[in-house]
């Protein structure tokens, strides 16, 4: 435990470095260079700036700027000799269709959001949702006839994407190291990494998918298990550190948990069974004016969408909100320190540590519940699907 501690305390310093070097009073390095000598602003909102021109610190686009995609992952800032303030960040594909013309470039074309590239311009970032529009030649944003932004067909790899791919791959090595262990230590018992994964796989097949969907038909659907419960698992856990590869919120992504929950929806409609189906349209137990008047039809249908809109919204609900949470307490440390003194702000740093490093153990928990609960509950939607009653109703 006391490991455990040392090794979250550290996270979170690295994390309060990581936000402390994203601008001189907290602001992102971007919108910092945004703000001109004379006091005018581009890019940033005029409430944003202070009197003397100056970036003002906005907790509320630094909390959010974190937890949710962006086109480039931001590694760190620093100041050249003139004391100029630059973004170091590692570019990513972007992707874009317009008028049926594809172009392929690096996000760095953009320089962060301050230059316009082949007709694009990267818009938002913080509390606003980042997004690319096509501009004129003299820099105007071009709008449709109703007055809104014309927008390519944006297919580019963001950092959601990007961390997803570094998931996978890793999630590839361990299985494969735990594949070539048991070819070396054949009949014995299971060693390192091989005795961890062998642990959760047994876990998640005797205590999960086993009991919930049936000895006949558990094996059919086990695969898909493993993978769901190892993605989500890891991926929670690779979101709570705060540095590349990971950092990346990829449950916290409505995209991401919707398509999960798609993919269990899907399985679980088409696994179903005719008895699954008849107890939606004719369901036992109910009197029958209840169902000449469809009503229990009409809420036994409901429930069948509902069920995948309950797990992606648990997921990123929870998993969004721890990150909320830990970034709150940081970002507390610079709102004191900008608006009573340094001094103060060193003094709540310690309270502010403290709290996140309880926040992360948390964390660490939540990370394996959601993977455990997401998991079970779709195992026990398709066991719902494929149950086959003992009886026969006359």
């Amino acid at each position: 435990m006391k490991k455990l501690s040392t090794f979250l305390l550290s996270l979170t310093f690295l994390f309060g470095m990581h936000l402390s070097a994203q601008g001189t009073d907290g602001i992102p390095a971007n919108e910092m260079e945004s703000v001109s000598v004379d006091g005018s602003t581009v890019g940033v909102d005029a409430e944003e700036v202070t009197a003397e021109g100056e970036a003002a610190f906005n907790p509320g686009s630094t909390i959010i700027g974190h937890v949710t995609d962006a086109h480039s992952w931001h590694m760190f800032d620093y100041f050249d000799k003139s004391g100029k303030e630059h973004a170091v960040a590692i570019p990513l594909p972007v992707i874009l269709i317009n008028d049926g013309h594809l172009d392929v470039f690096m996000s760095s074309k953009f320089h962060h959001g301050h230059a316009d590239y082949k007709g694009y311009r990267l818009i938002g970032g913080g509390i606003e949702k980042e997004e690319i529009v096509c501009v004129d030649n003299s820099g105007q944003i071009l709008q449709d006839e109703s007055g809104k932004m014309v927008k390519p067909i944006d297919l580019s790899i963001t950092k959601v994407p990007a961390a997803i791919m570094i998931i996978v791959v890793l999630l590839i090595v361990i299985v494969m190291i735990a594949k070539n262990g048991y070819k070396k230590r054949e009949n014995q018992a299971p060693k390192g990494l091989q005795s961890l994964v062998e642990m959760l796989v047994v876990f998640v097949r005797d205590s999960i998918v086993r009991p919930m969907i049936g000895e006949k038909h558990y094996e059919k659907y086990l695969p898909y298990m493993l993978t769901l419960f190892f993605f989500i698992f890891f991926s929670n856990c690779m979101g709570l550190i705060p540095f590349f590869p990971a950092g990346a919120n990829v449950t916290g992504n409505l995209a991401v948990t919707a398509t999960l929950a798609v993919i269990t929806f899907l399985i679980t409609n088409l696994s179903g069974n005719k008895h699954y189906w008849v107890d939606i349209f004719n369901t036992p137990g109910v009197p029958a004016w209840l169902k000449i008047f469809p009503l229990m039809p009409i809420v036994e249908l409901v429930g069948v969408f509902t069920k995948p809109i309950v797990l992606m919204i648990r997921l990123f609900a929870n998993m969004t909100a721890g990150h909320i949470v830990i970034l709150g307490f940081v970002v507390i440390i610079f709102i004191i320190s900008n608006t009573i003194s340094m001094g103060v702000g060193a003094g709540v740093s310690v309270i502010s540590v403290v709290f996140s490093v309880f926040i992360s153990v948390l964390e660490c928990l939540v990370a394996y519940i959601q993977a455990f609960v997401f998991t079970m509950l779709s195992a026990l939607y398709i066991g719902m699907a494929v149950h086959e009653p003992h009886h026969v109703e006359a």
